[in-house]
């Protein structure tokens, strides 16, 4: 597909840009991004990973704790009890492993779809599409879906791709979204998709007549 070529063209090096050093921590990370910028996430993850890095660590933490130390990502007080009910879950049901399976991990607190298909995608190199605001966004308006929900418009993305594509797919989308075709004055005029959206311009400030 060419959208597919021209993106990747134009990103080359897009990728993941949470960091994390295992798949646990990947997951926290994951759940601390919901309206959260990864390069906040990064920010508090750098030093709450120091001082616990697996379910039992974050087990042992009061609940206070991990609040304050979380608490510039926004919405701190669900994320820090989704965080310490997830890692319960997972001492007790797995051995402190994080789950390799859509089903299970979407079992886990405070994981949704999208978080367990980053987690599948990343993680253990499953082909998922998470559909983030985005890759919703972006989506719809390259004319790749219709869907009026995450669900519909991840199952429009898997139908348009080949699964080998998925995990590029999300990144290239959400790269596109943050750089380019943003949620209020898309650059339009200067994006490489130009001539391939039927969306260009529509959402651009009219000028005053």
């Amino acid at each position: 597909m060419e959208i597919l070529k021209r993106l990747t063209e134009a990103y080359p090096n897009a990728t993941c840009e949470l960091n994390y050093g295992s798949d646990f921590e990947l997951l926290v990370s994951v759940i601390l991004s919901a309206q959260c910028t990864d390069k906040r996430v990064n920010a508090v993850t750098a030093e709450l990973f120091k001082v616990a890095n697996t379910p039992q660590a974050f087990c042992d933490m009061p609940q206070p704790e991990l609040e304050e130390r979380i608490k510039s990502c926004g919405l701190y007080r669900n994320k820090a009890a989704s965080i310490k009910s997830c890692c319960k879950e997972l001492t007790e049901r797995f051995g402190g492993k994080v789950p390799s399976t859509r089903e299970e991990l979407m079992s886990l607190a405070g994981v949704g779809r999208k978080t367990a298909n980053v987690v599948l995608s990343i993680a253990f190199n499953e082909p998922a599409i998470a559909v983030d605001t985005h890759v919703f966004r972006v989506a719809h308006r390259l004319g790749l879906s219709s869907g009026k929900t995450p669900d519909e418009v991840e199952r429009d993305l898997c139908a348009a791709f080949e699964p080998k594509d998925y995990r590029d797919v999300h990144f290239l989308l959400i790269r596109h979204g943050r750089d380019c075709c943003h949620a209020r004055n898309p650059e339009c005029d200067g994006c490489f998709l130009n001539g391939l959206c039927p969306s260009r311009g529509a959402d651009k400030p009219k000028a005053n007549t």
